[in-house]
């Protein structure tokens, strides 16, 4: 390695285990090393949706706008998405050991920052750089657990990645809920600073996986970069604020829209064409992009069901933060139980059968969901997020083999940035199109019993009279009460059916899926090398 490779790092990496040893033992040092990792891509990842409980609060106490709190967690994901396609470029110039450090250290401070803002505009500028900085952990980790162990010991590692990728989204909420709850709305970020401390002091005395080439940075595609923060963060925004902006009725929506196509027709030329490009499109495995697609259908899921369990809880049931998570906490519980078992079986399924049964038992999560009435409570959800939880893992662990597990040493970086970023890309489309539909669907619903529940309707006046003489203790205002309270079950009741139908069109985009399945190219088995099949 040329000396202008190793200035910035005297450290000699070790060499990375080869895939021709089964049996070769974990190495403790890199145990140690990659647990700090998995920690520091779970704190990243669960901050995305760890605000999402506790905007009302954070409204309250830094006096911001309806409009201005929601770019708490906005800015987080527009920042993060740009960041993660680029942790490839950045990790292969400076090394996993110096961008893992510096992403880890720099999240810690901007989640002690966030925690001490006084304004609005302070704590989105510091969001930003939290999303933008925690983005470089996600794919590192993937990379890493693809080149550091060898293949025999991926039984282990992959569902390991896994769970915590799907799971910190899914108790995300929660946590933030029981956090502002017991606490303030300072310590969502606040939890972040001693185990933040740890991984950075880990990251920086045990991370040797890989030296720096400092090379890449010769000839650095500005113009793809720039292109690319366009294209992503335009693309994010549209998105996230889409629904609520009724899309392009509002002019920043089109801008936006407008910037991101013009973003990306230059990033995708620079990509092809730039010597040393940011983001490398060239991976010719058609297994990586069958993965990455499979993998941004399940960001549709993880993310969509992320976020309609609790408007169901908290909307129609009416149900306290506490009580939510102990809903959700089936899901987290069957995603535990299942990765050990999952990696196991990985060793004699082809994965192609687990990623068929999981993406058709979280199809069937949906579709037991489909008959959801304003009455369903613990046990009426039991069933279905026991398919959900346990789906999740039968989806990741085999999408992470089909994507990664054929690529060789010198893709991984840049592909993980790839793979993990359509999986968040997954989750931001899913969520406009749920929130889309969901608008839609309700109003379809309102009208629908507005022409059923009105004033000629003997049930009407039924319910009316049953209601009037509920609140008779308002005297005059008695009428006026019962019919804002009939007008609230009517509300209610068309949300519901709302949320049906996102259930079931979430269901239906999973079943289709299941048609893509046999046109994959089988991957190694877990616990085997690449020729292992």
């Amino acid at each position: 390695m040329s000396a202008l490779a190793t200035a910035g790092d005297r450290r000699t990496p070790r060499p990375a285990p080869a895939a021709s040893a089964p049996n070769q033992r974990f190495d403790a040092h890199r145990i140690i090393a990659f647990t700090g990792m998995v920690f520091g891509m779970f704190m990243s990842i669960l901050d995305i949706q760890i605000v999402s409980a506790s905007l009302n609060e954070i409204q309250a106490g830094l006096s911001a706008g309806a409009d201005e709190v929601t770019w708490v967690q906005t800015s987080y994901l527009v920042a993060e998405v740009i960041m993660i396609p680029l942790s490839g470029f950045l990790s292969r110039a400076f090394s996993t050991r110096y961008v893992f450090t510096i992403c880890a250290g720099g999240f810690t401070a901007m989640s002690f920052l966030c925690a001490q803002a006084t304004s609005i505009e302070q704590m989105i500028v510091f969001r930003a750089i939290q999303g933008f900085i925690g983005g470089g952990m996600i794919p590192t980790v993937f990379a890493s657990a693809f080149t550091v162990f060898p293949p025999s010991k991926r039984v282990v590692i992959q569902p390991i990645i896994g769970l915590v990728a799907t799971l910190a989204p899914t108790i995300g909420p929660t946590a933030g809920g029981y956090l502002t709850d017991i606490f303030s709305w300072h310590w969502l970020f606040l939890v972040n600073i001693a185990p933040g401390i740890l991984v950075t002091l880990v990251s920086w005395f045990m991370i040797d996986f890989d030296a720096p080439d400092l090379r890449l940075l010769k000839g650095f595609d500005w113009t793809g970069l720039i292109s690319m923060a366009v294209f992503l963060g335009a693309l994010e925004y549209v998105l996230e604020e889409g629904p609520s902006k009724n899309w392009f009725d509002e002019n920043v929506i089109v801008y936006s829209a407008i910037a991101s196509l013009g973003g990306a027709i230059v990033f995708f030329w620079r990509s092809y064409v730039s010597r040393n490009p940011i983001v490398d499109l060239r991976v010719h495995s058609t297994s990586f992009w069958a993965g990455s697609l499979f993998s941004f259908v399940l960001g549709i899921g993880l993310y969509g069901l992320t976020y309609i369990y609790p408007v169901y809880l908290a909307r129609v049931r009416g149900d306290t933060a506490l009580m939510i998570g102990e809903t959700m906490f089936v899901t987290g519980m069957m995603q535990m139980l299942s990765a050990p078992i999952v990696g196991r079986i990985m060793m004699f399924v082809d994965a192609r059968i687990l990623l068929a049964i999981g993406f058709a038992n979280f199809g069937i999560s949906c579709w037991l969901m489909t008959d959801v009435t304003k009455d369903w409570d613990f046990w009426q959800l039991f069933v279905p997020q026991l398919f959900r939880g346990s789906s999740l893992m039968l989806c990741m662990v085999p999408i992470n083999s089909v994507a990664m597990g054929s690529l060789a040493a010198h893709e991984m970086k840049n592909a993980s940035g790839l793979f993990n970023l359509t999986r968040n890309l997954g989750g931001a489309v899913g969520l406009a199109i749920i929130n889309t539909f969901l608008n839609d669907r309700w109003d379809l619903h309102l009208s629908r019993l507005h022409d059923q529940v009105n004033w000629s309707s003997d049930r009407t006046q039924q319910w009316l009279t049953t209601l009037t003489g509920a609140f008779a203790r308002l005297g005059s205002s008695a009428d006026l009460a019962a019919t804002r309270q009939l007008a609230g079950f009517v509300r209610r009741e068309a949300l519901v059916m709302a949320l049906s139908d996102v259930f079931l069109l979430i269901a239906v985009i999973f079943a289709l899926m299941l048609l893509l399945v046999p046109f994959v190219r089988k991957p190694p088995m877990l616990g085997m090398g690449a020729d292992g099949h």
